[in-house]
């Protein structure tokens, strides 16, 4: 996608302006005095590097005897010595403030590069399920990580290489004039300005390549994450092949985008020399002509040599730096752009901590839809009593998870209420009604790291005890033990060293170490076969004593002692009762419960001749 150059240099100055307020840290006066100390050994490096030239034309003049009023003795003797000396001292003292200026400044840098990457993290978990959904994890990282190394180079180059560039130019543009002449002055200046006109327009003319490079690679990088995280899923149809050929289409583009930006950059760099190269000569000639007209020594030749090639060593660096600054701050813009994205689901500006006297849940007249074309919900209505156990069922699609993610607040419903102990969720701080609701979910998913860490991730300050305690109830802490590693055994990217089973026990055990005042069971025993399911479902009713629970179910043997059992069926509340009042009832409830009894049945003999 091309973008207008009036509306990219503003998105340009915007994400500069994002920047400022890391760098000029507020409520850090030590940080901001290291800016102010930065800038000033910056602009002392470059005074002394002015100079430079003029230590080494004095001793030219000396040596060729050009210099005035000197003795021969002193000619011969001192003056060179003291120049040469002084040339010396002073290009190490240039290159020492430089390096000063660069230790003053780390610690602003890395510290606004801190804070940023902080920013980011804190926002993208402030914002909402829907965003995450959307959202590709492997290009929203590499957006991220380009970002973060963009602010890097950003800091590194155009506080250090562009601005003391543009000093150094205006410094030496104004010593031509002043020393030489306004013809040397305009023939520097024509050069000067030829070379960033080139640069700027070749540079810009090229970000496109640039572009489709970052695109294809952010492409090529997603495709890659997704097949490694659906390891499984590829390995059961065998499409090892097709994934390999997807990913190579991907890195075929970008290879092309590659070859392209290359060709585009060897343009870039002929057209600068040349420019340069003109540039050069033509000053040296009109300064030779001052030689041989008497007008010049030998040493003022040498110093506009010398100041020539002190402005385009930088600039030949600068169209380098150019490039990557622009590629630089529209990296940044994209990463801003995420930080600047709005959250779906906001606090109210007036929101207070959730109060849990008994955790009694409500919904009265919900209305949800994901998109407008689609509603989920239409008008349901239920209430869960403090302490008591109100189940969910119905077939798949009918509505039953999005109910708990309503409860949770990932998303806001359209129409309706929904309470705890008379208090609208929409009205309460979201971190205290998430510390106030436990959640064991259909699709368990757990930290790449140890056993001990992924329980204890439900109460981070929890104890080594406490966390046993929590392993117990969940029926698993004979089998974790069991294990060589005990509680340290790493469990995988996403658990995948875990069965199913296992997996959901880890998340049982992490809920009941959370101790919250509601439970939230999303088909919390789907990975479990029959036997543990009943080992489970024993630990589930001890918990749940208490504690208001809302279990979302498609076995509906977990369900038989919940207090009130809710029949979902799109997006319809069509049946409600205990599990005696709806089978005596002979509806949908009856006909699902027949149909999985047969199913159990069926597996239970086929059990009995394979063991014989």
């Amino acid at each position: 996608m091309n973008v207008e150059p009036d509306k990219e240099n503003t998105g340009h100055w915007s994400t500069v302006k994002s920047l400022l307020p890391f760098l000029w840290a507020p409520q850090r006066a030590d940080l901001k005095l290291r800016v102010v100390g930065a800038m000033l050994l910056l602009i002392l490096a470059k005074l002394i590097g002015v100079y430079v030239p003029f230590l080494f034309k004095d001793a030219v003049d000396a040596l060729t005897g050009q210099g005035d009023g000197l003795s021969q003795a002193a000619l011969l003797v001192v003056v060179p010595t003291s120049l040469i000396l002084a040339y010396g001292a002073a290009r190490v003292m240039t290159l020492l403030f430089g390096e000063l200026r660069d230790a003053v400044f780390v610690k602003v840098g890395q510290h606004a590069m801190r804070q940023i990457a902080l920013s980011t993290f804190r926002h993208l978990h402030q914002l909402s399920l829907r965003f995450h959904m959307e959202r590709k994890t492997g290009g929203l990282s590499r957006i991220i990580e380009r970002g973060v190394r963009g602010i890097d180079f950003l800091l590194r180059f155009m506080l250090f290489n562009i601005l003391p560039t543009l000093l150094e130019i205006l410094l030496i543009s104004s010593i031509f004039w002043l020393e030489f002449g306004f013809a040397y002055a305009a023939v520097t200046f024509v050069c000067l300005v030829s070379y960033i006109y080139f640069t700027a327009a070749v540079t810009d003319w090229r970000l496109k390549f640039r572009r489709e490079m970052n695109d294809q690679d952010t492409k090529a990088n997603s495709k890659a994450i997704d097949s490694l995280l659906n390891y499984e899923t590829v390995k059961y149809f065998t499409n090892e092949a097709y994934e390999a050929d997807r990913y190579d289409q991907a890195l075929a583009r970008y290879e092309s985008a590659a070859v392209r930006s290359q060709l585009s950059l060897t343009l870039l760099n002929v057209g600068q020399s040349l420019i340069i190269s003109i540039g050069l000569v033509i000053v040296l000639l009109m300064a030779a002509q001052g030689v041989v007209d008497g007008r010049f020594t030998i040493g003022e030749f040498v110093l506009v040599n010398s100041l020539l090639i002190q402005i385009y060593m930088p600039l030949n660096f600068l169209g380098f730096v150019y490039r990557e600054i622009k590629q630089s701050l529209t990296d940044m813009e994209k990463m801003f752009d995420v930080i600047r994205t709005d959250a779906d689901v906001k606090d109210a500006a007036n929101a207070q901590p959730l109060k849990v006297s008994g955790g009694a849940v409500s919904f009265q007249n919900v209305c949800f839809e994901y998109n407008p074309d689609r509603r989920i919900l239409h008008g349901i209505s239920f209430d869960v009593p403090a302490g008591s156990t109100t189940a969910i069922v119905g077939a798949s699609g009918a509505g039953k998870s999005t109910i708990s993610r309503i409860l949770f607040r990932f998303y806001d419903i359209a129409s309706g209420d929904v309470t705890i102990d008379g208090q609208d969720i929409s009205g309460v701080a979201q971190k205290s009604l998430r510390e106030e609701i436990g959640v064991v979910p259909q699709d368990t998913v757990l930290f790449n790291d140890t056993v001990f860490y992924n329980i204890q991730y439900g109460r981070p300050e929890a104890s080594e005890e406490e966390v046993k305690e929590a392993a117990k109830l969940a029926q698993i802490h004979d089998f974790v033990s069991g294990l060589p590693d005990g509680y340290e055994t790493q469990v995988g990217e996403r658990g995948l060293k875990l069965s199913g089973g296992e997996k959901q026990r880890v998340a049982i055990a992490r809920t009941i170490l959370k101790n919250p005042a509601i439970l939230l069971l999303d088909e919390a025993t789907s990975a479990l076969d029959s036997q543990t399911e009943r080992e489970i479902q024993g630990a589930f009713e001890e918990i749940s004593q208490g504690r208001t629970t809302l279990v979302i179910a498609h076995r509906l043997s977990t369900v038989i002692g919940a207090d009130e059992i809710l029949v979902l069926d799109a997006g319809n509340i069509v049946e409600r009762g205990t599990h005696a009042d709806l089978l005596a009832l002979g509806g949908k409830y009856a006909a699902m419960w027949q149909r999985q009894q047969e199913v159990f049945e069926a597996e239970e003999k086929l059990g009995e001749l394979v063991s014989a």
